[in-house]
């Protein structure tokens, strides 16, 4: 007996009752519809931006206007410190966006369509990953571009004159926007993992945030826990115990890529 249901289908969907052979191209093609289309997680990608960019004005601002600003590395003593201020809040951000880009289709049955449209599965999750993982790259190298900018004109009274040409400045901009592209590809992970918005949030918080707290008690693996490691790009001279940039990026991609992996391997060996 065949049935109807008013729930549009996915583009793959539709690619496969017109005869088209499932591609991974035509996946991420269609995923990528599917990530526009999806209004919170373009909001989230849109106040990511703002967020940086505002942080560094902030920070930027409260430099310049203070009798004494503080020193330190990643501080706002300096247009690149003010430009990193804002990146730990938009990783929390990050790690929603690729939360929902996955669980969002199990919480609404759009998963059954998209496993009919590609039963091998697998090209789903690939696809998920990259389009993600581009989408949170590009916004955040953005945002890293204009705020440092922002930082830089507002200082500048101040003459602190930090440019893009400095030792490491451009790496640690760049290495900004990899890092969050990097949670993003963790959180897809984890979403497929768990199925659910809020466990896959839950377990990733704790991975990013709990964690480093209680690697406090072992310090021989401080420098390899997942934020420790992956935060060690944005250092213009990292302190001892850090791991250096990027070797701790690597560690972190690392990370990221047995997160996907085990996900890919719950997501063949279970019913969708």
């Amino acid at each position: 007996m065949t049935t109807t249901t008013d729930r549009p289908r996915s583009a793959a969907a539709v690619g496969r009752s017109s005869g088209l052979r499932v591609t991974q191209r035509r996946v991420l093609a269609a995923e990528g519809i599917k990530l526009r289309s999806q209004r919170p997680v373009v909001w989230l990608l849109v106040i990511s931006v703002l967020s940086i960019v505002a942080a560094a004005l902030s920070s930027a601002l409260t430099s310049t206007l203070a009798d004494a600003p503080p020193e330190g590395e990643g501080g706002a003593a300096d247009p690149l410190g003010a430009a990193l201020t804002g990146v730990s809040f938009t990783q929390v951000l990050v790690v929603a966006l690729g939360v929902l880009v996955v669980a969002s289709e199990y919480s609404t049955g759009l998963f059954r369509a998209t496993f009919t449209a590609v039963p091998k599965r697998l090209p789903v999750l690939w696809a998920k990953a990259v389009v993600t993982a581009g989408a949170v790259l590009v916004a955040a190298l953005v945002a890293a571009l204009a705020s440092f900018l922002t930082a830089r004109a507002v200082m500048s009274s101040a003459d602190v004159n930090t440019s893009l040409g400095d030792p490491g400045v451009l790496r640690a901009l760049v290495g900004s926007a990899l890092y969050l592209a990097l949670t993003a590809v963790m959180a897809v992970a984890f979403g497929s993992l768990l199925r659910s918005a809020i466990g896959a949030m839950a377990a990733l918080f704790g991975l990013l945030f709990v964690l480093p707290l209680l690697g406090q008690l072992l310090p021989a693996t401080e420098p390899y826990l997942p934020n420790n490691a992956g935060a060690a790009i944005m250092q213009i001279s990292p302190p001892d115990g850090v791991l250096p940039p990027w070797a701790g990026l690597g560690v972190f991609g690392l990370q990221a890529a047995v997160a996907l992996v085990a996900a890919a391997v719950a997501l063949t060996r279970r019913d969708a």
